[in-house]
């Protein structure tokens, strides 16, 4: 692989493009590595790259698809936990990755749907100055990825519920009825008469729309549920019975090669050795995560010297204190 093959700017002024000295200088941008490029063809859907995973975890994987159970994955940072679901949604065809990011503000309600009432209001008063009809609830109502999930389809949605333990502690237990019934009401549409009972409504798909009858979501093929943790705290036994466990181990020496040689080309694995030993030396559990390795070596085959202590620092820095 060449310094062009991988993007890294092979001008005369080498690899260096921004130089700190306030000096104006027209310099062609390289192409990012494959893992941070952000072209309509490799969001959500599509993995640029293939997914490695060992037969076993494979299996628990699998086990999940046929019980219709949540797969809770867990393992440290850079282990692949995020990328199995876009690798389920993507082998198996079934559709643009559902993602519901998890922080400490997250409720199921947003996960399921949220009911834009001020906007509806003020639609309303400025179709009443105008003497126009006012606006259907419709297109107020957007179901949120979970509720996107559970709508009725001949093929299961994959959805990605990502880093639940950065949650509100009762964000588990709230999961547990929707998981076990696969259903909700949205009492806004419930409340409606009998004549307005099928409203369409928006979902968290860009511009789609799906009815709902009654005000109830209900499915008819439950979702492919990917959870993920850093192991941050503990989940309580009764979500945990709920779900196949998934524990992804940190990837060997022959993994971190496959790896590097799936993101970057198989001719990514020359003279990278001293990167791999340097990696797997500095890494304690937790400590250093894979694309941590694939930046040292996009950066090596773009023609950085690496050698430096400081650059190398840099990018293989220890991630703090294991998660």
């Amino acid at each position: 692989m060449t310094a062009t093959d991988t993007g890294t700017n092979t001008s005369d002024d080498g690899w260096r493009l921004f130089r700190g000295n306030g000096t104006h200088r027209d310099v062609a941008i390289p192409q990012a590595p494959p893992w941070r490029r952000f072209t309509p063809s490799q969001q959500n859907s599509a993995l640029p790259t293939p997914y490695l995973i060992g037969a076993a975890e494979a299996d628990v994987v699998n086990a999940a698809l046929h019980l219709r159970r949540p797969l809770l994955v867990t393992g440290y940072p850079g282990t692949g936990k995020s990328s199995l679901a876009y690798a389920v949604a993507h082998e198996l065809g079934l559709g643009r990755l559902l993602h519901w990011p998890i922080n400490s503000r997250s409720t199921l309600q947003e996960a399921l749907y949220r009911y834009d009432a001020v906007a509806r209001l003020r639609e309303a008063n400025l179709r009443r100055d105008r003497h126009d009809t006012e606006p259907g609830i419709g297109s107020y109502v957007r179901l949120g990825p979970l509720g996107t999930a559970l709508v009725p389809r001949d093929r299961p949605r994959v959805l990605l519920v990502d880093e639940l333990d950065k949650g509100d502690v009762d964000l588990p237990n709230d999961l547990l009825t929707v998981f076990e019934e696969g259903e909700f009401e949205v009492p806004e549409l419930a409340r409606l008469t009998e004549e307005e009972s099928t409203v369409q409504v928006l979902t968290d798909d860009p511009d789609d729309q799906v009815p709902v009858v009654r005000g109830r979501v209900r499915c008819t093929e439950f979702p492919v549920v990917v959870i993920t943790s850093n192991g941050e705290r503990e989940f309580p036994p009764a979500f945990l019975r709920r779900c196949i466990r998934l524990d992804l181990p940190e990837p060997d020496e022959q993994r971190l090669r496959d790896i590097v040689e799936a993101h970057l080309g198989a001719a990514a694995l020359e003279d990278v050795d001293d990167l791999v030993r340097e990696f797997l030396g500095r890494r304690a559990p937790g400590e250093l995560a894979t694309d941590q390795l694939l930046n040292a070596v996009f950066l090596r085959k773009g023609g950085v010297d690496l050698d430096a202590d400081g650059l190398l620092n840099a990018v293989l820095h220890r991630l703090g204190r294991a998660v």
